[in-house]
């Protein structure tokens, strides 16, 4: 696994990174470090820096500049963690050519440079972090640095905290104000937002998302490209299958089964196996089982729907057990046609 790039000191008020306009092709440069005294001589000496793109430029893209801004501003500009080059754009995620233009309008104003489209990592060869919120383009995206031989960053923002016996995977990134305290595991590409918490003995599958404000208990299984929505909860022991979504504010009480969508308190479920295509269309709406990660469209794990049921109708499920509880209801009850937005 890649050592992350991290720093303990304080963050300074200022916030300066590189955007270097000029591409180099190799995957570290050599810069010059400010001389230190040893024994009554100054020495100056030299050290090969790592560079560092953002794949993605619309909004989360932009607040993983904060993370590297952060780390860069805690290193010192005596001893830089990386030389960070600009943004890729990912051109595959559905947007508006005004929507991208948009995009690089805020980016300049951050000062970073949007060099080109995501082909320019073959021949960049920097390592890379992906700023972006689905968990199918992530996979996507990974798929091809990988192919082209690029290494995924590992990001700690400096004021988020870590416990003991903490493995971050390739490409993980943990924002501002996040805890993770101990015996905890992440896939590839996981996301810990803003304030959001995983408690002890916690696994992570790959391409999951933990979202700003939500609480993990200890001993809970969270799995590939599963979604746990901002200042949700889910309490000790119980899991969320892949491709799950919990809705924003939820309570999980009971374990979540594979592509399920679930919201409210306690979280009941308000879809099933519902995947969303590059138009829109939707696919496998009987949630006949999870797709293959090569097949998956950029945007497969959306929130589709909203709102929840209302708390107060009478239960019409029995006492099974949670899993056939949830796939019973998801199975009776029609689609809600509202889209939800993910936060």
């Amino acid at each position: 696994m890649d050592a992350p790039f991290a720093a303990n000191r304080p963050q300074p008020p200022n916030r300066r990174h590189g955007t270097g306009t000029a591409l180099r092709p190799a995957r570290s440069v050599d810069v010059e470090l400010p001389g230190q005294e040893f024994y009554g001589h100054v020495v100056s000496t030299r050290r090969r820096l790592r560079q560092l793109v953002i794949v993605g430029t619309g909004g989360f893209g932009r607040e993983l500049l904060d993370v590297v801004e952060a780390v860069l501003d805690a290193a010192g500009p005596g001893a830089p963690a990386f030389r960070f080059l600009g943004f890729l754009d990912d051109s595959s995620d559905g947007r508006t050519r005004e929507e991208r233009d948009g995009d690089a309008d805020l980016l300049a104003r951050r000062g970073a440079s949007l060099l080109g489209g995501l082909d320019l990592l073959a021949s960049l060869d920097a390592d890379y972090l992906i700023g972006v919120g689905s968990a199918g383009a992530r996979a996507r995206i990974d798929r091809y640095a990988s192919a082209v031989g690029r290494r995924p960053a590992t990001l700690i923002h400096p004021r988020a905290i870590l416990g003991g016996d903490v493995k971050l995977g390739p490409g993980t990134v943990i924002c501002a104000l996040a805890s993770l305290t101990t015996n905890i595991a992440t896939g590839r590409h996981v996301l810990v937002d803003v304030g959001a918490s995983v408690a002890h003995d916690c696994r992570l599958g790959d391409y999951a998302t933990v979202a700003p404000g939500a609480r993990v208990s200890g001993r809970v299984e969270i799995g590939a490209r599963a979604w746990v929505g901002s200042q949700a909860a889910v309490v000790r022991q119980r899991s969320v299958g892949a491709g799950a979504v919990v809705g924003a504010g939820a309570v999980v009480v009971d374990d979540v089964p594979d592509d399920l969508v679930v919201a409210g308190v306690p979280a009941r479920p308000i879809a099933a196996g519902r995947v969303l295509g590059p138009a829109g269309s939707e696919t496998d709406p009987a949630g006949a089982g999870a797709p293959d990660v090569a097949g998956l469209p950029p945007d497969d794990v959306r929130p589709p729907s909203w709102p929840p049921p209302p708390r107060h109708e009478p239960a019409r499920h029995g006492s099974a057990a949670a899993p056939a509880r949830f796939a019973k209801q998801a199975e009776n009850e029609p689609f809600p046609s509202s889209p939800l937005t993910r936060a």
